[in-house]
């Protein structure tokens, strides 16, 4: 019986140990708007936190399309690590629509159906230049985040800034992926 109590409380001390050191985060601001037509168009990856289905990527591109029913069109590339070109399309829903910050994205697989995204989003748009040439863009858990540029490489210092700035809202900036290409792109 003491036995059985003492790994009682050991449990429940290790359980409230956990807790106490889970971060109180503050919920996850985007930018105030978002141009739709201005934001379409390639942006090039240029970091990311890992994730699943990217996780042969090497070097990732997205285009964004409006759709004439107001969703957003998504196409994505990829160069695996073995030098083959994967591809995935979706569908953008705006889930703000007095930000346009939020959107809520589904691939055309079996997978993303099933599951689909979340109420919230799982597209959030938290930084973005006023000349569309750069942006930040998370999941509100702060579990995903890209870093996002209208060229496929970006100057060092606006690299730091957006790092700094996700590592301010809480994303776990020393898991980031580069990308990797070819530096005459």
């Amino acid at each position: 019986m003491k036995t059985r109590m003492a790994m009682l409380a050991t449990t429940c001390m290790l359980i409230m140990a956990g807790c106490a050191g889970i971060e109180s985060r503050q919920p996850l601001q985007t930018v105030a708007s978002v141009d739709l037509v201005r934001y379409a168009g390639t942006w090039y990856e240029i970091a990311r936190l890992p994730m699943l289905f990217q996780r042969y990527c090497i070097d990732s591109k997205a285009i964004y399309s409006v759709r004439p029913d107001g969703k957003i069109g998504v196409h994505n590339e990829c160069v695996t690590d073995s030098g083959k070109l994967d591809q995935a399309d979706g569908i953008a829903t705006i889930v703000d629509t007095t930000t346009n910050a939020k959107l809520a994205v589904t691939f055309d697989n079996f997978f993303a159906r099933l599951v689909g995204p979340s109420r919230e989003g799982n597209y959030w748009i938290i930084d973005l230049d006023p000349d569309y040439q750069t942006a930040l863009v998370g999941t509100p858990d702060r579990r995903y985040l890209w870093i996002l540029s209208r060229t496929a490489h970006l100057d060092e210092v606006t690299y730091q800034r957006l790092v700094a700035k996700a590592q301010q809202l809480g994303f776990p900036v020393a898991d980031l992926i580069q990308a990797k290409r070819d530096s005459s792109m």
